[in-house]
């Protein structure tokens, strides 16, 4: 089932990737190599320790699902819930905007 929670995140973060500015879209392909792991773990890790401390200036909560989100790439558990809370976000947003979810 692993194999495809990761399929599913993959196809996440290509939609997404193919909808951002050029350098950004290029960060986040090259960030996803992977040889990269161990720089995706380190970020993901600050990014939601980072997050926890929102409050404070400069730091934000909207680091903690940025940090999840790279988790995910690589820690398995992860997969599953990152996969099911951005289908929730999507049609959450989807019927705030009052169309319907396909």
């Amino acid at each position: 089932m692993t194999t495809r929670d990761h399929d599913h995140l993959d196809r996440i973060v290509e939609r997404y990737q193919a909808k951002m500015p050029g350098w950004m879209g290029r960060f986040v392909g090259w960030i996803r190599k992977p040889e990269l792991r161990l720089l995706r773990l380190v970020a993901g890790v600050l990014l939601v320790l980072f997050g926890c401390v929102g409050f404070l200036p400069i730091l934000g909560f909207w680091m903690v699902p940025l940090g999840l989100l790279l988790l995910a790439q690589d820690v398995t558990f992860l997969r599953r819930p990152t996969v099911n809370a951005i289908y929730w976000v999507e049609r959450k947003i989807e019927a705030w905007r009052g169309r319907p979810s396909s």
